[in-house]
């Protein structure tokens, strides 16, 4: 007979680096000129960014899009043409100058978010393993005691983790921070581990 409980525990860790969804959209009469103008602020956004020090493998090509928008259908307005990347910023005090490196290249450059990461979790991780099983001991031992039998060794253990890097949209954290300056707070880490006990004879 055996006896199963679960724990949890949770460590704040300090985001290291940033990862901002940018890009361009342009709109145009014909679809080659849409994506020509696209590509073409594409190619002045990747060079802003390596000017400003972001290294090529920082930065990844997430989206590419081109289609038809209609005034009234099947009447086409335009064609609408999408280049979206995700540029990481590893040095988060320079988060500001990326942003308006981004937003310099002109009316085609888009911000649709960031992501605040910690790059090294392992140290927030082992505190919330160590809270999270000292929790489960804990109610281990005060079952044990209502059941009046003595607590035995641990014969199974699994892990659940939860937190890491949350979306925010670019409007939003422009207005929590005041309208400038980017502020990463702090993230939460969370284990919930199952610890299942044998009971002593």
């Amino acid at each position: 007979m055996d006896i199963t409980v679960t724990g949890e525990g949770s460590a704040q860790a300090e985001p290291d680096a940033l990862r901002l969804h940018a890009g361009v959209e342009v709109r145009k009469p014909s679809p080659a000129q849409s994506f020509s103008a696209a590509r073409g602020a594409a190619e002045r956004l990747a060079r802003a960014l390596r000017q400003a020090g972001i290294a090529e493998h920082d930065v990844r090509t997430i989206e590419l899009g081109l289609g038809p928008e209609y005034e009234v259908y099947p009447q086409v307005s335009a064609y609408r043409a999408v280049q979206g990347v995700e540029v990481v910023v590893r040095d988060l005090s320079r988060a500001d100058q990326i942003i308006d490196t981004i937003a310099g290249i002109g009316e085609e450059a888009r911000l649709n978010g960031l992501v605040f990461e910690v790059s090294d979790p392992r140290a927030a991780l082992r505190e919330a393993r160590s809270l999270a099983f000292a929790d489960a001991a804990a109610k281990a031992a005060q079952y044990a005691e209502l059941a009046g039998r003595p607590l035995g060794r641990v014969v199974s253990v699994t892990e659940e983790v939860r937190g890491g890097p949350q979306p925010m949209p670019m409007a939003a954290t422009m207005a929590e921070s005041g309208g400038g300056s980017i502020s990463p707070g702090r993230q939460s880490l969370s284990v919930t581990v199952r610890v299942g006990y044998a009971f002593a004879d």
